[in-house]
C-alpha cells in the first residue's frame, strides 16, 4: 500500500496549527483517533465510550487501547454483541445529557442498528421541534483494502448521508482524525464517523493546539489547474498520489478532500471546479446513487457554464463487495483515477 506524502492543512495562517516540532505529534491515523478520544474523555466527564471488545481488548483495531484502564469501566464500556442494543442504549444516554461514542466493530455490522439510527436518533430533534437532541457519535471503520471476509469491507456512507438529521464525516489524515473526532463528540447533532480502516496505519502529524477547519468544511489537499479530483476518506491518499503521477506527465490536478459527506461543502467544490473547468469524483462505494452522483448533479447545475467536459465518476462497481483476491480490481486506484482524468481532458 502506497502512502501519500502528508499535506499541510489548508486555512488562513491564523487558523493553522503551530508547525513547530515541539507542538506537533507524529503517529498513525489510528493513534490520532485514540488521542482524540482521550482528549474528549478528559475534557468532559459526560463522554462515554461503548462497543464490542473496546475495553480490555482495546477494540479489534486497538483504537481504544488503554482507555478503559485510564478512565475506568464506567466510562469505557464493553457491550454485548447487539449493535441495535448498543445504539439504543447510547441514544437513551444522550437524551439524559451524556455524550456517548459507540464503536461498530466493522462497517457491515451496522445494519442491525440501522432502524435505531434512522428512525430514532436522526428524527428526535425534528420530532421535538428542536427541544431535544441526540449528541452522540457512531464510529464505523469502513471500506476495503485489508483482505477481509464478507461484511468487513462495506461502504455504507450513502445510506446515512441520505438521512436528514445526521452528520456524516470521514477523515483521511491523522491531523483531521485527531480533531474531527473531538468536534464530532462536542457536536449537538448525531454524527456518523466513518474511519477508513486501510488508512489506520498511515502516518502523519497533528497539532494539539487548535483545529484549523470546522467539522463540515472541505479541504483542498493539493492545488491544481487542469482538473479537480473530489474524494474523501480512504481514497484521498490515492487521489493525491494520482496527482503526483499526473504532474510528472505535465498535468496539474487539484485534489479536494470532502471530509464531511452530510452536509456537503459544495462551495469549496464549486470554487475549485470553476477554476479548473473539469471534475472527477472518486470513492470506494458503488457509483449507482452514491455520493459522487449527488456531487455530479449539483456541479452540473451550479457550474454549468464553467464545465469544459461532463463530470466523470470513478467508484466501486455496482456489485456486492468482492472476495479479498478480487478487491484490488474493485477499489479505485491511481490508474482508474488517471483514466477518469483522461476522459475529462479529452
Amino acid at each position: 500500500m502506497t502512502t501519500a506524502t502528508p499535506i499541510r492543512p489548508e486555512g488562513p495562517a491564523s487558523d493553522r496549527p503551530d508547525d513547530s516540532p515541539s507542538d506537533r505529534v507524529t503517529g498513525t491515523l489510528g493513534r490520532a483517533i485514540t488521542a482524540g478520544l482521550r482528549a474528549a474523555l478528559e475534557a468532559d466527564p459526560k463522554v462515554v465510550l461503548m462497543g464490542l471488545d473496546i475495553g480490555k481488548l482495546g477494540g479489534v483495531f486497538r483504537i481504544t487501547d488503554g482507555l478503559q484502564k485510564d478512565f475506568g469501566e464506567h466510562r469505557v464500556l464493553d457491550m454485548p454483541l447487539a449493535e441495535s442494543g448498543m445504539v439504543g442504549t447510547a441514544f437513551g444516554l444522550a437524551l439524559r445529557g451524556y455524550r456517548p461514542v459507540v464503536e461498530i466493530q466493522f462497517d457491515g455490522f451496522v445494519y442491525p442498528a440501522f432502524d435505531q439510527i434512522v428512525s430514532q436518533v436522526a428524527k428526535i430533534r425534528y420530532r421535538t421541534a428542536g427541544l431535544v437532541g441526540a449528541p452522540m457519535v457512531i464510529r464505523i471503520p469502513y471500506g476495503g483494502g485489508i483482505g477481509a471476509v464478507e461484511h468487513h469491507s462495506e461502504s455504507p456512507e450513502a445510506y446515512f448521508a441520505h438521512t436528514a438529521g445526521l452528520r456524516v464525516v470521514a477523515p483521511s489524515t491523522p491531523h483531521d482524525a485527531y480533531w474531527m473526532i473531538q468536534q464530532a463528540v462536542t457536536s449537538d447533532d448525531p454524527v456518523i464517523f466513518f474511519e477508513p480502516k486501510r488508512r489506520y496505519w498511515d502516518k502523519g502529524a497533528w497539532s494539539p493546539a487548535a483545529p484549523d477547519l470546522p467539522l463540515d468544511r472541505a479541504r483542498i489537499m493539493r492545488m491544481g489547474t487542469d482538473a479537480t479530483v473530489v474524494t474523501y476518506g480512504s481514497t484521498v491518499g490515492t487521489a493525491v498520489l494520482a496527482a503526483e503521477v499526473a504532474e510528472q506527465e505535465g498535468r496539474s490536478l487539484e485534489v479536494v478532500d470532502l471530509r464531511s459527506l452530510s452536509p456537503l461543502d459544495m462551495d469549496t467544490v464549486c470554487r475549485s471546479v470553476r477554476r479548473t473547468g473539469r471534475l472527477v469524483v472518486a470513492h470506494e462505494d458503488t457509483g449507482f446513487l452514491g455520493i459522487a452522483s449527488e456531487i455530479a448533479a449539483q456541479v452540473s447545475r451550479d457550474c454549468f457554464y464553467s464545465l469544459e467536459a461532463p463530470v466523470e465518476r470513478v467508484t466501486g462497481f455496482h456489485v456486492p463487495y468482492p472476495a479479498a483476491r478480487l478487491e484490488r480490481h474493485h477499489l479505485p486506484d491511481v490508474d482508474r483515477i488517471l483514466a477518469g482524468v483522461d476522459a475529462v481532458l479529452r
